[in-house]
């Protein structure tokens, strides 16, 4: 049996567009196109990051147990909708306004049907 050295390495293939097609469906602060969710956000953060991780298929202990996975978390939800932005993006969102981030990614789930 002969071998035969690897002369190309394969390209790596993409799912889809990695820059996103749209934007988010709400705004960062557009907190009052859902209030149920920005009060629950409000009264109980972590019941709502919980949900956010369960909804993406993780565990629901995950944002508690290491607080920079909601970085990786809303990086995940924007390549799954198809959303612009970069992860220096998500960082600016969750360190300025971290809940109405994690309201937002509430939001865009419900909107995406997740």
């Amino acid at each position: 049996m002969a071998t035969y050295p690897v002369m190309h390495q394969p390209l790596p293939q993409r799912i889809g567009d990695v820059n996103g097609h749209r934007e988010w469906s709400t705004g960062l602060l557009g907190c009052f196109s859902d209030c149920g969710s920005c009060m629950a956000t409000y009264f109980c953060l972590p019941c709502m990051e919980c949900r956010n991780a369960s909804r993406l298929g993780e565990c629901c202990l995950l944002p508690h147990c290491c607080p920079v996975t909601n970085i990786a978390m809303r990086a995940r939800l924007r390549t799954l909708g198809g959303i612009r932005g970069s992860i220096l993006g998500d960082i600016f969102a969750l360190s300025c306004c971290y809940m109405c981030a994690v309201c937002q990614m509430s939001r865009e789930m419900d909107n995406m049907g997740i």
